[in-house]
């Protein structure tokens, strides 16, 4: 599964033509509408490695530079320009430690609370225990 950014950015590509950047569109054969990779990391100023890492999603935090050529690239208005960087600050704030993945929400509290049906527990991404209900403690029965 793509990630939001890289989708926006494919979808970008296919819609601008080679004619709109003042690039020949040369008449040969192109396998997909609008820009290619190569053209696009040419134009923005970046390798074809990076762009295409870019658009498969496995790059995760392009600087504000990067995001602003691609812009200029796709013609985007300044809206479209700022859900881009939107989209690429949600990627990476996904990665980043601020302390919110150790918060556990009230309702999920409440919810291991009531749940009866066996154990359960909340974990972190490093697999550490933040919340459990009864039924998951170590009984004291010996």
């Amino acid at each position: 599964m793509r990630s939001p950014l890289a989708e926006f950015l494919r979808a970008r590509r296919q819609v601008v033509s080679p004619d709109e950047v003042g690039l020949p569109s040369g008449h040969d054969r192109r396998r997909t509408p609008g820009l290619r990779r190569d053209e696009v990391a040419l134009l923005a100023g970046v390798s074809v490695d990076y762009y295409t890492r870019l658009e498969q999603g496995r790059e995760r935090r392009p600087s504000d530079q990067v995001l602003d050529a691609l812009a200029r690239v796709f013609h985007l208005d300044a809206e479209a320009s700022e859900h881009l960087h939107q989209l690429a600050r949600a990627r990476a704030r996904r990665y980043e430690v601020d302390g919110q993945d150790e918060q556990v929400k009230s309702h999920v509290l409440l919810l291991l609370d009531s749940w009866s049906h066996g154990p359960a527990a909340v974990l972190n991404r490093r697999t550490d225990v933040l919340a459990q209900n009864a039924l998951s403690l170590p009984s004291s029965k010996g």
